[in-house]
């Protein structure tokens, strides 16, 4: 009951049929039928249009108006725009989902569907007949499932971003535990196990690259009588207030690290010997420095070496720990390599 492809209008197709055969036929495929001879005006609907809206039978004026006025406001601008584009040849059928008002003043979601099937010799619409069929409860559980989509994609969200800040939470907790578990907790710097793990790095990349890497071992001098004569708590500070002058000597890039109780050690990345040695005798001097604790002169003995082509961060360690001992050796208060 379609128009031909290419938008021809069938031509009296079905005008010659009975009338009443003809609203037989479709009653018995949809809810409520109409017929439309658009050259009278009239509008005939059938008895299965009327109970499907709650209306007495014929109750209503037989003019398209009637149907204009049952059209719900908010779907009339697009019906008219799809009927119109119909009836004009400008779309291939007239289908079109909208509310229709019932007898209670309630709505019923219905499809409509019609097709011309006579025009005029001016190519106008002559007759058109077309059907409606209920599928409110279609369009109802449609709306429900889309609200609970929506409410759903709302939840999801909400949990999404609930997860996002749950993840931001525990990867801080996470960055901040690896800080602690790689920094000394008196003196805030670098302690044994990220020394171990950056000189690790450090030996790799001076052995991939033959670049130079330096390391300065040192020992505060004589440190013990600070604990045993003005107690744990002023020898702390004293480690405090030496990490601060040590501070102050490193370059960016270099390593200081706590190696354990008063001894200290610093990585310095691309660095000779000759470079090490200075930083060194910084480092010895700004100690010197330090305000006396009590009637104790602060001062370290240093450990300095460039590692060799081949040599492990073990046995680099060694070295500078050697050194450092001949630097005990000489009296302290030197650097010695």
């Amino acid at each position: 009951m379609n128009e031909t492809s290419g938008n021809k209008p069938l031509r009296n197709n079905f005008s010659e049929l009975n009338a009443d055969m003809l609203h037989a036929v479709m009653e018995l495929v949809s809810d409520g039928i109409w017929d439309w001879n658009a050259n009278t005006g009239f509008v005939y609907r059938s008895p299965g249009w009327y109970m499907m809206l709650g209306y007495p039978r014929h109750s209503l004026e037989n003019s398209v108006f009637t149907w204009e006025n049952v059209i719900h406001s908010e779907d009339y601008p697009r019906v008219m725009a799809v009927f119109d584009d119909y009836i004009s040849q400008r779309a291939p059928h007239y289908q079109a989902e909208y509310r229709c008002r019932k007898a209670d003043g309630t709505y019923l979601w219905i499809e409509d569907r019609g097709y011309v099937i006579a025009r005029n010799p001016d190519n106008s619409v002559a007759r058109m007949v077309g059907a409606h069929r209920d599928i409110h409860t279609r369009k109802i559980s449609i709306e429900q499932l889309q609200k609970r989509n929506q409410s759903l994609e709302a939840l999801v969200a909400e949990r999404t971003l609930e997860l996002s800040r749950v993840n931001q939470q525990l990867q801080m907790q996470l960055d901040e535990n690896r800080s602690l578990a790689e920094q000394d907790a008196l003196t805030r710097i670098a302690n044994r196990y990220r020394l171990e793990k950056v000189l690790l790095e450090e030996c790799d990349r001076a052995e991939r690259f033959r670049v130079p890497l330096a390391l300065v071992a040192m020992d505060i001098d004589d440190f013990k009588p600070i604990n045993d004569k003005h107690g744990h708590g002023v020898g702390d500070q004293t480690l405090v207030s030496v990490v601060d002058s040590l501070e102050t000597c490193m370059r960016q890039g270099d390593l200081l690290a706590r190696w354990g109780g008063d001894e200290f050690m610093v990585i310095l990345p691309k660095s000779s010997l000759d470079t090490a040695r200075q930083l060194a005798e910084r480092i010895r001097q700004a100690i010197a420095e330090m305000p006396a604790v009590g009637d104790f002169k602060v001062t370290l003995s240093l450990g300095v070496v460039e590692r060799r082509m081949g040599e492990t961060p073990a046995a680099l360690m060694a070295r500078a720990d050697q050194a450092l001992y001949r630097s005990k050796a000489a009296g302290k208060d030197v650097a010695s390599e």
